[in-house]
């Protein structure tokens, strides 16, 4: 949206002073770098990432990823802009037609007093209805597990990256890491071979 708003006022701009520096490039030229200063502030939205659950990739089979907002208090926002937060051994689950995730710790907020929070209470999910219905089908019916991959900030508000997973077997496990490690080895002659 910001570049939009950039062509379309740096147009403008440009064809109300086109006259006074049509026989001036460097004119032009200090103009138009003036006006790409000016819009370089328009913000967009931006993702920093808070925390992953790597061990999530690792033992099961990704085949659908969501993202879906998160109900938070106040003291659970500040800890996680501080990156005080673990996914490790939580899940979503869907409950009376609502989405809650389970056992995410959010460590408490130092300065929060006796009003803080509890660190692994169950906090509800932001989604549409009809993709809760469809998610509380595959779960039921099918038997898949929800499973958070990630938990970022989008721009101000706070996201998490939901995934529907299978487990992963024994050999399956053993299969990735040895494809894994074929392709670094790989990689390394191919770099060796560059030098």
């Amino acid at each position: 949206m910001g570049l939009l708003v950039f062509s379309a006022l740096s147009k403008r701009i440009l064809r109300a002073l086109q006259g006074s520096i049509r026989h001036s490039p460097t004119k032009f030229l200090l103009l138009h770098i003036f006006v790409l200063d000016i819009f370089c502030f328009v913000k967009k939205d931006e993702t920093k990432i808070i925390a992953t659950n790597r061990k999530a990739r690792h033992d099961y089979h990704i085949l659908e990823t969501y993202e879906a907002g998160l109900a938070l208090v106040g003291s659970e926002v500040k800890s996680l802009r501080a990156g005080k937060a673990n996914l490790k051994n939580s899940f979503a689950q869907v409950k009376d037609e609502e989405l809650y995730l389970l056992e995410m710790h959010i460590s408490p907020y130092d300065k929060a007093s006796q009003f803080g929070h509890d660190p692994t209470r169950p906090r509800k999910l932001l989604m549409h209805k009809r993709e809760i219905k469809r998610l509380l089908g595959k779960t039921v019916e099918k038997g898949f597990t929800l499973v958070p991959l990630s938990l970022y900030f989008k721009g101000s508000h706070a996201k998490i990256e939901l995934a529907l997973v299978t487990g992963k077997r024994k050999y399956d496990k053993r299969k990735a890491i040895a494809e894994r490690e074929a392709k670094r080895a790989l990689e390394r002659v191919f770099k060796e071979k560059t030098r």
